[in-house]
This record gives C-alpha cells, sequence and structure tokens, in this order.
C-alpha cells in the first residue's frame, strides 16, 4: 500500500460515459487516501464533468480530438508543447489509465509517473497498451465497467465497494437549476419522463418511429410530459419525433451537459440507448428503462437492481464500424411500454 500523502495522475479523456464510470474509483483511491493529491488527464469538451469534484484538485484538459484534425498546424503542435508541459511539472507517484488506448497509456508514459497502472491485456481495446504499464490487472472477476475501474484503485490500496457504496459526485450549480425550474416552469411541468433517442452509433438507438409510437401509447395513461433530449445536431430527429408523437405534451429540451444532469434528477423516468444521458441519469439515481443493441448491459448498463434493461443484440453486425447496421431491431413498443410500467410500479407501487 502507498504512503498517504500521495500524488495520483487519473487518465480518462472521454466520453461521458465512461467518465462517469471512472468517478466511483476516484472517489474511492481520495477516500483511501484523504491527504492525496489527484490529478485527472480529460479532454477539454467534457472537463464540465468534473468541476467542483471534491476528490481531483487539478485538471488537465487537452483537446486530442481536436488535434487529430489539424495535426500538422503549427497551433496545434504549440498545445502540444503546452499539455506535456503540464502532464510533467508534478512528480506522479502513480498514474492510472482508465482508458486502455495506446493514447491513455503513452500519456500514462509521458507523465513519468513511478508507477503506471493499467489493465491486462485481455481487458484492454488496444492490447499494445499494456506495453507503456508497469502494472497490469486482470480483474476476471468484474462483470460490470464500474467494478473493473475499482479494480485499478484497489491495486493501489483502496478497499473494494459494493454497488451501494459507489460514489458519483457530478457537478451541481444554482445557474443550472434555475435554468431547469424555469423551463419546467414554462412548460408546466411537475412531472415528466426524459427521453433520449440519439447516440453515438446510430446502431445503438432505437428507431424514431418507435419513440413516437411509444409517446403515443403511454401518453394514454401518463398525465405528464416527455421531454426529449440530445445534442443540437440530433435536434432534427428529435423534432420528427414530436411531429409524429401527435401530442403537445411531448418537447425537446435542449441543455448543456450540466443542465441535463439538473434535468434528469428530476426525471420520474429516463429511456434511452447506451450512451452519455443514461450513464447521467444511472449515476444521480433516475428510474430507467434501458435500450440496448451491440453493447451488454451486465457490463456497462444501468446498475440498480430495480431499473430495466432490454437487450436484443440480434444476428445483425452492430459494431461501430459496421455499414448502414441500421437501428436495434426485434424491441417492440408495447415490450417497452410494459418495461416501463413494470420499472415505475418498482419505484411508486
Amino acid at each position: 500500500m502507498l504512503e498517504s500523502a500521495q500524488k495520483f495522475l487519473i487518465i480518462r479523456l472521454s466520453s461521458i460515459g465512461d467518465i462517469v464510470h471512472a468517478l466511483p474509483a476516484v472517489a474511492a483511491l481520495g477516500e483511501a487516501y484523504p491527504r492525496a493529491e489527484i490529478h485527472w488527464v480529460i479532454e477539454a469538451r467534457y472537463s464540465q464533468l468534473l468541476e467542483k469534484n471534491p476528490f481531483v484538485h487539478r485538471l488537465i484538459a487537452l483537446d486530442t480530438l481536436g488535434w487529430r484534425k489539424a495535426l500538422t498546424a503549427p497551433p496545434t503542435w504549440k498545445a502540444i508543447r503546452r499539455g506535456l508541459g503540464l502532464l510533467r511539472e508534478t512528480l506522479y507517484d502513480a498514474a492510472i489509465d482508465f482508458q486502455g488506448l495506446y493514447k491513455s497509456a503513452f500519456i500514462a508514459w509521458l507523465s513519468r509517473a513511478r508507477e503506471r497502472v493499467g489493465f491486462a491485456e485481455a481487458r484492454l481495446r488496444e492490447p499494445v497498451a499494456a506495453v507503456f504499464y508497469t502494472a497490469r490487472v486482470s480483474a476476471r472477476e468484474r462483470a460490470h465497467v464500474v467494478e473493473l475501474n475499482l479494480a485499478l484503485a484497489e491495486h493501489l490500496g483502496a478497499p473494494h465497494l459494493d454497488r451501494g457504496q459507489w460514489q458519483f459526485p457530478l457537478p451541481r450549480s444554482d445557474a443550472d437549476e434555475a435554468y431547469v425550474r424555469s423551463q419546467l416552469a414554462a412548460h408546466e411541468a411537475q412531472d415528466f419522463i426524459v427521453l433520449n433517442p440519439g447516440g453515438g452509433w446510430q446502431s445503438k438507438c432505437w428507431a424514431p418511429e418507435n419513440y413516437a409510437r411509444l409517446i403515443q401509447m403511454y401518453s394514454a395513461e401518463f398525465p405528464g410530459m416527455f421531454f426529449l433530449t440530445g445534442s443540437p445536431a440530433e435536434e432534427p430527429l428529435i423534432a420528427h419525433i414530436i411531429q409524429d408523437s401527435k401530442t403537445q405534451r411531448a418537447r425537446y429540451f435542449p441543455s448543456t451537459i450540466t443542465q441535463f444532469i439538473a434535468l434528469v434528477r428530476r426525471g420520474r423516468l429516463f429511456v434511452g440507448g447506451d450512451t452519455g444521458p443514461l450513464h447521467l441519469a444511472a449515476a444521480v439515481g433516475t428510474p430507467i428503462v434501458a435500450l440496448y443493441g451491440p453493447t451488454d448491459p451486465a457490463r456497462n448498463g444501468p446498475f440498480s437492481p430495480l431499473d430495466i434493461a432490454l437487450w436484443n443484440r440480434g444476428p445483425i453486425d452492430y459494431t461501430r464500424r459496421a455499414v448502414d447496421a441500421g437501428y436495434i431491431t426485434g424491441m417492440t413498443v408495447e415490450s417497452v411500454v410494459a418495461a416501463i410500467r413494470r420499472r415505475l410500479a418498482r419505484t411508486h407501487g
């Protein structure tokens, strides 16, 4: 076990759900070493997720996604040199790579940390990353990705935690709370369900016409609002769903990441696929009906025993690189409505 006054470097660059899934491990490490100094390397676009995190003392925000678009440009190299300087300002006792990519492992190596901890090759998305680690953790018995991440923290002396002990210190601000309250008042919404139809891959998404029919069907028994959320790029898709739902109680709710957190904390239920918003909903304890296709909910689905995850991987190639994979198939609107009824009954009786 390390001494209590340590300096740790956390490496989890992206994306929203993956950052959320690393939070309990970092919290466990911080509580195990209350005098430790913890720094986190993160993509700049996601840094707001760690604002006022009580266990993170410094953010090193990089723009590696932007760098790739203009790798030969002088400003890019200036930003890379600045990022390298930030990594080397502190001599870390341990760097923990929760991402498991060549890029993230290389960042651990660049940091000059005395110990570099990552997963064993079998758990890595890019097995070559393991060459940069001084310690490789297999975590063979772990199923959920949060449990996998906790295994890395346990290697450095953090205790094993049950699911009820996981902490997700997500940001909360007066400005975000005020924005959500004002929007709810404008819509006269006292009770609502959040639906998030988009996703990083189309193959992770349920078809838009299914969401429209779901709203039509369930609005007959649910008197509240249906708020659809998503990025500005997904607004046309959301508008199409709202139009086809044929109800004035379905509305688009534009928000930043932190405003979404404030919204979903108040929601009666969240319905959506394997995307960042679902993992934020799980982290704040909102009841969930999750719709899974290409990914396994046992690994990265909602973790409350009350939540319901419908999973139909099917015979189609649903991988990220599949051409014309389409939407999740074999999951009827009726089955999702039935899951909503069951999940709400578990909470409200």
